[in-house]
């Protein structure tokens, strides 16, 4: 199967500098809890994504793609990482990994190591951009309801200087709603001196509301 587009393994040493740097995408990784029962476990989690996160990026969707990738660059894993892996994980593999590790921690631990790509490039975080969007295929209308359809939506902040979205949650819109959403996200970040460009609704006086520190300035 021919590999969809550029595929980060050519060229992986930004995943593979001294443990001691802040940038270690592979050190982050090892710092996640372990989800999965210690019982026929053959491949480290930290491994499995590391391999899914680089199959994302190369364009592959699926867990049934990401063993394909697996399999297609398994040498290149062996030689980048100094392993001896004699074979791959399957799609199965990949799909009960995705079930039981720890999402919202994987996303912080992701969040922390893109903004150290910041800090490494001494560049500032001074603009931030708030985006929503309805996930494609998420509508329901749950048994019980007023019949109102129900999306599951994603909030996502995106620094324009950096060209990168550093950080983003979701959340069903029969529970929660976008302000919270914004709320949360701003909560996990330093804002003294950023700016945050957002759409109208957020510019409600109960954004505001909060008797924290009002940091953050909304456009």
């Amino acid at each position: 199967m021919p590999c969809r587009g550029c595929c980060p393994l050519l060229d992986c040493s930004f995943l593979l500098s001294k443990p001691a740097s802040p940038s270690d995408l592979i050190g982050f990784l090892q710092s996640l809890p372990e989800g999965r029962k210690r019982r026929g476990v053959r491949y480290p989690q930290w491994l499995l994504l590391l391999m899914a996160i680089l199959g994302i990026l190369s364009g592959y969707r699926s867990a049934r793609d990401l063993e394909r990738f697996a399999r297609r660059h398994r040498e290149a894993f062996n030689a980048a990482l100094g392993l001896e892996l004699r074979g791959t994980p399957t799609d199965s593999t990949f799909l009960y990994l995705l079930e039981r590790v720890d999402l919202q921690s994987m996303f912080a631990m992701l969040r922390q190591w893109m903004l150290a790509q910041i800090a490494e490039q001494d560049r500032e975080l001074d603009q931030l951009i708030c985006d929503g969007k309805t996930l494609r295929g998420s509508a329901s209308q749950p048994e019980g309801s007023d019949g109102a359809t129900r999306f599951v939506t994603q909030v996502t902040l995106y620094a324009r200087d950096l060209g990168v979205a550093i950080a983003q949650t979701s959340y069903d819109t029969g529970d929660s709603h976008e302000r919270a959403a914004l709320k949360e996200l701003l909560s996990t970040l330093d804002l003294n001196g950023v700016l945050i460009q957002a759409d109208a609704l957020h510019t409600s006086p109960s954004f505001f509301s909060s008797q924290q520190n009002r940091g953050p300035t909304c456009s």
